[in-house]
Formats: structure tokens, C-alpha cells, sequence
């Protein structure tokens, strides 16, 4: 069985950096997990680093997170179902919200439960995805602020997620003023502007966040170390937490090209055929992985001197060349991974999960 590895020491190195950076930067943050599929192991490891908040977009993980520690702050990351609701209140501590309906049936649960709920509301800045209009925000707030059991901490946005649109200091000074017509027309404090996420942190080290972002949601620069937007590995951080082992279960010389009348795979692909190669060999791998774990293309080769081929459901087809390191079946071939890949490996019952 092909398995997926957390690097405990590496993770700790990634944690203790954006600890740092956002105390210096008098920042507060939570975590991101539904990376991590709500897989008991690797959640525990996440809160034994000292986390304290925890975000996902899937109430069964924060159920588990709630499992293994009642104190871990809870935050519900998308618009919640109707049908949800009363488990969502009973999980999380926050959620985002968008939806005046949503919210009201929030209060509601929350009155029955006899639980305070914590929402921050989504404002639209341009990506298109959830969020309030902002000529209409200050009428949302009014509609909700005197909900029972409802507290708003905090107003929140999220960019480049579904169009691309990038964080900038306008962008984030325009929610923060959200913030301050609120507070100076209601005479409430809104603790919370939540205008940062993984893709917002590049904006620290350019010293073009604004003071008002005062809470950031972290995942995907937690677990790769990633500049968002340079695409790089952050200096000081680890860029390989998490790597695929998968086993050769087949190496053999074959031709370079197929043979026989071709048409389209099961994925409706037709092959690319470059007839230069015609009469060509070379050593061939098959890796028990397939497109039912993980799309190739989410797979970060480690050795330069491996090609992937191809794909079938339950196999990786690689290409090793003359095979000079000499490579026989039973042996494993290491990749690291991008967001993508690894979020389809947790989600995957047939890829052992491993803490290294």
C-alpha cells in the first residue's frame, strides 16, 4: 500500500515561523485543517504544536477536533447547509456567514442548545465567491446584531479563491473601514477583521498589510511553506512536510511508443506520439497509485531522473530511463506534493496515513 507522510520536525519548524511572524505582527490566527481529511493522527499532531483555533469547512473534522480537545476553538469555514445547522452549532464555536436566513436559524439552534455562537461576516471584495455586498453590509448588521445567543467578533473576506483576485492594501483597508462604520454607528466592538489567509501572507513581508488585519486563517502556507504568490518556498520554511511513497510493482524494458490502432484511453486522452521514437526502449515502472488516489499532476518528482507517463485508475506509470540507479520491484519511489495531490491522498481509504 502506497503511503502519505507528515514530517513532524518539519511541521513544528513551519508552526513555530508563523507563530513568530504573526506575534510580531500582533496578529491573531487559526488553523485550517481540511487539509488534513479529519484523520485523528495527523489532527492530534496539529494540536499538540500549541494550536488553539482550528477551522474547517467539514463539521465532521471539527467533531473530531472537539473529540480530542473540547478547549481547541472551533471556527466552521463555508456557508452552512439548512439541514446542518444543528450540528454545526453543536461542533463549532464561529462560523462564516453570508445569509441573513442562515444566520437567524443559527440563532435559533443556538437558543436551543443554550450556546453562545461566535459569526464573522463575509463581506465581497471582488472574488466573487461568499460574501455581503458592502452598501449593503451595514443593513445586514443591523438585521442580526440583537440575534439571541448571537455575537458577531468579526468581519471577513476571502480573495483568490475562486477568480484569482488578488489581497491588496485597498482592498484590506476597505474592509477594515467596514469595521469602523460598524462600530461607530451601532457602538459595538468588532473585534476581528479576518481579511488574511495563506495567500495574504506575502503582504507582511512586502510591509503592505494594513494595521486593521488583525486575524489571518492558515493552511496551505502551514503545511508547504509556500509564497502564494512568488510560488516558492518561504525562506526559513520547509517546503516537503507532507511526501508520497508508493511501491514498484512492475519494471520491465518496453518500447517507448504503443502499438496497435489507438483511440481514446478511459480518460478520452489520445496518446502523443513522436515517431522519433519509434524502435526506442527503456526501463518502465508501475507504481501502486492511481488517478482513483491522486491526479498526477499534483506529484512533485524528487529524482530528476524519473518521467511520469501516465496514469490508469490504480496505477502510475513512470518512465526511469536506463534505470542507472537501479531500481527493481519492491522498491519505492519518493514525491512531494502540492495542495491538490495531498488533499486527494488524505481523502483516499486506500493510502496508509504515517507521522515521520
Amino acid at each position: 500500500m502506497a503511503s502519505l507522510t507528515l514530517n513532524l520536525e518539519k511541521l513544528k519548524i513551519n508552526y513555530e515561523f508563523l507563530k513568530n511572524l504573526f506575534e510580531e505582527k500582533e496578529v491573531t490566527w487559526g488553523v485550517v485543517s481540511k487539509l488534513l481529511c479529519g484523520n485523528k493522527l495527523f489532527l492530534q499532531e496539529l494540536i499538540n504544536l500549541g494550536i488553539r483555533e482550528i477551522h474547517d469547512s467539514r463539521i465532521s473534522n471539527l467533531a473530531m477536533v472537539k473529540r480530542l480537545n473540547r478547549s481547541i476553538q472551533t471556527v466552521y469555514i463555508k456557508p452552512v447547509s439548512k439541514k446542518n445547522v444543528s450540528q454545526m452549532v453543536e461542533f463549532a464555536d464561529v462560523s462564516l456567514n453570508s445569509e441573513l436566513e442562515t444566520i437567524r436559524m443559527i440563532s435559533e439552534e443556538a437558543v436551543r442548545q443554550d450556546k453562545l455562537h461566535k459569526i464573522i461576516i463575509m463581506v465581497e471584495t471582488g472574488d466573487l465567491r461568499e460574501g455581503v455586498m458592502g452598501e449593503n453590509l451595514v443593513d445586514f448588521y443591523e438585521e442580526i446584531f440583537e440575534l439571541p445567543k448571537i455575537d458577531v467578533i468579526g468581519l471577513g473576506t476571502n480573495l483568490n479563491c475562486l477568480n484569482g483576485v488578488m489581497p491588496s492594501t485597498d482592498k484590506l483597508i476597505q474592509l477594515s473601514l467596514y469595521k469602523q462604520i460598524i462600530e461607530l454607528k451601532f457602538g459595538r466592538k468588532i473585534p476581528w477583521v479576518s481579511a488574511g489567509t495563506s495567500v495574504t501572507i506575502p503582504l507582511i513581508f512586502s510591509h503592505q498589510l494594513p494595521k486593521g488585519i488583525n486575524h489571518f486563517r492558515v493552511g496551505e502556507t502551514l503545511y508547504f511553506g509556500v509564497d502564494l504568490v512568488g510560488e516558492k518556498v518561504i525562506e526559513g520554511m520547509q517546503g516537503d512536510v507532507f511526501e508520497l511513497e508508493a511501491e514498484i510493482i512492475e519494471l520491465q524494458e518496453k518500447p517507448l511508443l504503443p502499438s496497435g490502432v489507438l483511440g481514446a484511453n478511459p480518460q478520452g486522452e489520445f496518446a502523443d506520439i513522436d515517431e522519433s521514437l519509434y524502435g526506442k526502449t527503456s526501463i518502465r515502472g508501475i507504481l501502486d497509485i492511481g488517478l482513483l488516489d491522486v491526479d498526477p499532476k499534483y506529484l512533485i518528482i524528487n529524482d530528476p531522473e524519473i518521467e511520469i507517463l501516465g496514469a490508469s485508475s490504480d496505477m502510475l506509470i513512470i518512465n526511469l530511463g536506463a534505470n542507472q540507479k537501479g531500481l527493481k520491484v519492491g522498491d519505492t519511489v519518493i514525491f512531494s506534493l502540492k495542495y491538490m495531490g495531498a488533499l486527494a491522498l488524505m481523502n483516499s481509504n486506500y493510502i496508509e496515513k504515517a507521522v515521520v
